[in-house]
């Protein structure tokens, strides 16, 4: 009986992966080399195949031939199906050695270890922001390099993904409807309020490994562990200001250029901080959500309530320069200041009198309501 033939194997000098096929070896090089021929003529960007390029068309034609027979969630790739039907099972079958979670395939059980290490692997050569995935790098170069295809209405700002444009839009909406059932505070997406979760279970899953110090974003323990370094990898293009964050960057950026993209739709006040605006829309509302559990005092945002409760910590950690008086807030240090230079710096536009504070002037104005005053 005649032997099998036996089957021809085409090799990658570079790395030594072998292929079926000549077209699949050639295909493969284009890994090291950084050759993507094939370009979309939608948005200009580049594929290394003709395959990699038709499943990316999809997304401009809103094709998405890959249907869930549950629940009808459909995609534009075969493997996205198949890693979203798990949902629908309790099956997990990768589990994590550090905390026991389970999950659905491989690479989602590799992305997760990385945020018991603090390691953000993946780097974007464009800004230095670095990921726990290769697909989250893959998404955010395409804001430094390709307009996405949708785009927000209200400030033109463009995305990759259609869930991350509805993220947005909320921003200027000022809805937050995922809402935490323990304190009633609403977030933009699900990821925020399972972080902030955290703070109510005291669930911290990311220990920093030189001090122990535990948090409940793995990106806040990457910022953390910088304070160990002295790394500052983010400069402020206008003042030279160095951030160990590209968020405290961008914020601080904002002091600069007067941009305040979240907008109060009910008095047109502006923002530059989506929470910001939040605690600002319970002036409105009223709502107090945030409480003190030793005393039962409400307030109307987070940072009041912490400033508060350390008064019944007995915490006052800023100390005034010229008497060495302490004060819980830097603020209060600052109006105490005034006594020693006899400073009213804060008039009253109505009737003139000033105030060594702005909390003092504005409980002041109060008692004009009702009168006839005239316009300033």
């Amino acid at each position: 009986m005649a032997g099998h033939k036996q089957e021809k194997r085409y090799e990658c000098d570079v790395c030594g992966k072998a292929f079926r096929c000549p077209s699949a070896l050639e295909a493969h090089r284009r890994v090291h080399t950084g050759e993507r021929p094939f370009d979309c003529t939608e948005c200009s960007k580049s594929f290394k195949t003709t395959c990699e390029l038709k499943v990316h068309q999809r997304v401009h034609k809103g094709e998405r031939p890959y249907g869930c027979s549950t629940c009808g969630k459909s995609f534009v790739r075969r493997s996205r199906l198949r890693e979203h039907q798990w949902v629908h099972s309790s099956e997990r079958p990768f589990t994590c050695s550090d905390c026991g979670k389970g999950f659905i395939s491989l690479p989602k059980l590799k992305a997760h270890g990385h945020r018991h290490t603090g390691e953000h692997p993946y780097t974007c050569s464009n800004c230095s922001k670095s990921f726990t995935q290769s697909q989250s790098l893959l998404e955010h170069q395409r804001t430094h390099t390709v307009k996405g295809p949708y785009t927000c209405t209200q400030c033109g700002k463009s995305f990759t993904r259609s869930c991350t444009l509805l993220q947005h839009q909320h921003t200027h909406t000022g809805e937050h409807p995922y809402t935490c059932a323990q304190c009633g505070k609403g977030f933009t997406n699900s990821y925020r309020l399972q972080v902030h979760q955290r703070t109510h279970t005291g669930e911290r899953p990311y220990t920093c490994a030189q001090c122990g110090k535990g948090f409940t974003r793995s990106d806040s323990l990457l910022e953390h562990q910088r304070t160990h370094t002295g790394e500052y990898p983010y400069t402020c293009t206008h003042c030279g200001k160095r951030f160990n964050s590209s968020s405290n960057r961008l914020k601080h950026q904002r002091t600069h250029t007067g941009e305040r993209p979240y907008t109060c739709a009910q008095c047109g006040k502006g923002f530059t901080r989506s929470d910001s605006l939040l605690e600002h829309q319970h002036t409105h509302t009223g709502e107090c959500p945030y409480t003190c559990t030793h005393c039962g005092k409400r307030f109307n945002c987070s940072t009041k309530l912490l400033s508060h409760q350390k008064v019944h910590a007995g915490d006052h950690p800023i100390p005034s320069p010229v008497c060495g008086e302490r004060f819980v807030m830097a603020s209060r240090t600052q109006s105490h200041q005034h006594v020693h230079t006899s400073g009213q710096p804060y008039d009253c536009p109505y009737c003139g009198e000033s105030f060594d504070s702005s909390r003092g002037l504005r409980q002041h104005q109060r008692s004009h309501v009702g009168e006839q005053l005239l316009p300033l």
